[in-house]
């Protein structure tokens, strides 16, 4: 009789409170997982309405899911009833020796989200930042890879991208290429200006609109020199660039027109030499 009365003492008093327990922290996990999951669906598609990088998307949505999850973790814990005040207190004081530990780290995580959202630039621009200029290969949470014209891939961490000043060359479709032709002060600048305008109409790469702009635009210590500005597609840029300069430079050639050197005329004074006096001769 008396072990049948701790038995149902036992099963009172500990198996079915424990057992309803957990339950309720099963269904609390169970549950919490499935609402986690919509939560995350949702924040998910509103991330992307509002047209942010699905990098930082992703990012969102994990941290968002493990601060969940880590939410659903202590609610079923306390339903067992264990103290999670402790385990709360140790999780902050563990986050912030973490987070002070990766300050640096931190800052370029900012930085990354500010360029994600924001856009200065995009994969495949060529911009000058951080103290690289090349085209953009990878945008990523800390850190961004570049391509330089020599075909080097250079990875620059996000801080110091975005601390600094960034130059996006690929912004617009069009650039004005700037170009100076220095001339002799002997040749002709009539000729010289005919024949460079010669040689843009003839670039059909060229655009019209803007207008292109040739003028004298400096009288330097050595020559004369021209200020040539036409307007290109961004793509166009370097070879219409090369193609020029080389075209101008052999007309100029042909034409007998001078690219001088910078000179430096030196004026040097010699000093009197002085009248050598007549030794005195004794008679």
């Amino acid at each position: 009789m008396i072990e049948s009365i701790n038995i149902d003492r036992l099963i009172e008093t500990y198996l079915i409170p424990w057992g309803i327990n957990i339950g309720l922290a099963i269904t609390i996990f169970i549950v919490g997982r499935i609402v986690i999951s919509i939560i995350n669906g949702v924040v998910k598609k509103l991330l992307l309405k509002a047209k942010i990088d699905q990098i930082l998307v992703n990012f969102i949505s994990a941290i968002v899911r493990g601060l969940l999850f880590l939410f659903v973790i202590i609610a079923a814990l306390s339903q067992l009833g264990i103290n999670t005040t402790s385990l709360i207190a140790l999780i902050g004081a563990a986050g912030l020796a973490v987070a002070l530990s990766l300050k640096d780290s931190m800052q370029n995580f900012a930085a990354g989200v500010m360029l994600l959202v924001f856009r200065p630039f995009s994969v495949g621009d060529f911009v000058e930042a951080g103290g690289t200029s090349g085209s953009v290969k990878e945008i990523n949470i800390f850190s961004s890879t570049f391509l330089t014209p020599d075909n080097k891939q250079v990875i620059i961490p996000n801080g110091a991208i975005y601390s600094g000043v960034i130059t996006n060359y690929s912004a617009t479709g069009t650039r004005r290429i700037d170009m100076v032709f220095g001339i002799g002060y002997e040749d002709d600048i009539e000729t010289a200006k005919g024949i460079i305008e010669d040689a843009l109409k003839s670039e059909s790469r060229i655009l019209n609109t803007p207008e292109y702009v040739i003028a004298v635009g400096e009288l330097a210590d050595s020559s004369v020199n021209f200020y040539v500005r036409p307007w290109v597609d961004t793509s166009n840029y370097w070879p219409v660039y090369f193609d020029l300069t080389e075209k101008i430079k052999l007309e100029f050639d042909k034409n007998g027109i001078s690219i001088p050197y910078p000179q430096m005329d030196v004026h040097m004074d010699k000093p009197e030499q002085e009248e050598q006096k007549p030794e005195d001769k004794t008679i």
